[in-house]
């Protein structure tokens, strides 16, 4: 858990696909935009890294 003792989990409410941005956001404080903006720049180099994290997030981040 962060230090507002939020556990980790998928957002309902700031999503654009599964939720995985806008949890690790709310997780660690921060604008969503900044995990958009690296799981985008993981595509660049093949797509592969991008997907694949995010992917993994997916199936083990649970949803609120």
């Amino acid at each position: 858990m962060n230090k507002s003792g939020r556990p980790l989990r998928r957002s309902r409410s700031n999503r654009m696909i599964a939720g995985v941005a806008g949890g690790l956001a709310e997780f660690f404080g921060i604008s969503s935009f900044w995990f958009r903006l690296f799981f985008l720049l993981a595509l660049i180099p093949g797509g592969v890294p991008g997907i694949g994290a995010y992917v993994i997030c997916w199936l083990i981040i649970p949803s609120e």
